[in-house]
């Protein structure tokens, strides 16, 4: 993850997401319920700029399912959640999932009930035809005691709760301090996978960042089979700037990860069905050439 993708997060410009599988079903293996996308924060710059042809870019070359990251007032990348989802479809693209952060103040414990923010958040996820809504962050103040951590993993099941009534299913997505924190001498990964309820709270393995946090996406892959509905599909090699986090993202095969042996593992007993490509960092290179590069590298993989 990039030095500006954790700001980014830390400022609130997350985007929603969910992910409802529509008529489109891209890339569908031999498996038919296994299905290849993209990361739109991947072109962000792009989609900041011009997102409806950005948008074209990707569905010329052959990708059919995005997820966002980019939703703010209500809108995603500028456009009401029904009109996004009839852009998307215009150009033959589903918008299974996204993300936006979940924050403290999206739950109020004196009510014991969620924020009319979050709720919009997931009424508006519900509209853009999303099937998961993924939180890719948790909150620096809650990762310091074991009573405020273990509260808002129930707030996690809570918000599984309330996506389901809407038909979706509430994820969280790592990054690379839930395997450098501990709390109580336990590693904050492990207390997540422990409290979090898989029947209403789907993982998000991004195989990439966890570098940067001191871990290695096949030992996390292999612990916790079933465990990962999606995954985050990258690959690492060491920065080129020598500023920031120690690893930067780059093309799939080109680096330390592993790419498709992960892969492979989440198709077979890692419960993964939906393989998302994300690279934020380029070395040079054009962001959609990159997408280009990346989705034929994953088809002649077998995805």
């Amino acid at each position: 993850m990039s030095t500006s993708r954790r700001n980014f997060l830390k400022t609130g410009g997350l985007s929603v997401a969910a992910l409802a599988i529509g008529s489109h079903k891209l890339f569908a293996l031999a498996d038919s319920d296994i299905y290849v996308g993209v990361q739109l924060y991947s072109v962000r710059d792009a989609m900041d700029k011009d997102p409806s042809g950005t948008l074209k870019q990707l569905s010329d070359i052959g990708y059919r399912y995005v997820e966002h990251a980019n939703y703010h007032n209500r809108k995603f990348y500028g456009y009401s959640p029904a009109d996004f989802k009839k852009l998307l479809e215009g150009y033959n693209l589903d918008m299974v999932s996204g993300h936006v952060v979940m924050r403290p103040s999206d739950y109020d414990f004196t009510k014991m009930d969620f924020s009319d923010n979050w709720k919009n958040t997931v009424e508006d996820a519900a509209i853009a035809g999303q099937k998961y809504l993924v939180s890719p962050w948790l909150d620096d103040s809650l990762r310091k005691n074991m009573t405020d951590f273990k509260a808002y993993m129930d707030v996690f099941n809570k918000s599984g709760e309330l996506c389901k009534k809407s038909g979706m299913k509430f994820g969280y997505h790592n990054h690379d301090f839930e395997f450098s924190t501990k709390i109580d001498g336990r590693l904050l990964y492990d207390l997540i996978m422990e409290n979090t309820d898989p029947a209403l709270v789907a993982q998000q393995l991004d195989m990439g960042n966890l570098y940067n946090g001191g871990a290695k996406a096949i030992d996390v892959a292999t612990k916790y089979p079933g465990r990962f509905e999606l995954m985050h599909v990258k690959d690492e090699i060491p920065s080129t700037t020598g500023k920031g986090e120690k690893y930067e993202s780059t093309i799939l095969g080109k680096g330390i990860v592993g790419t498709k042996e992960i892969c492979d593992i989440g198709r077979k007993s890692g419960g993964t069905k939906y393989f998302i490509i994300e690279q934020e960092s380029y070395q040079g290179m054009d962001p959609v050439d990159t997408c280009r590069q990346d989705l034929a590298i994953m088809k002649n993989w077998g995805y």
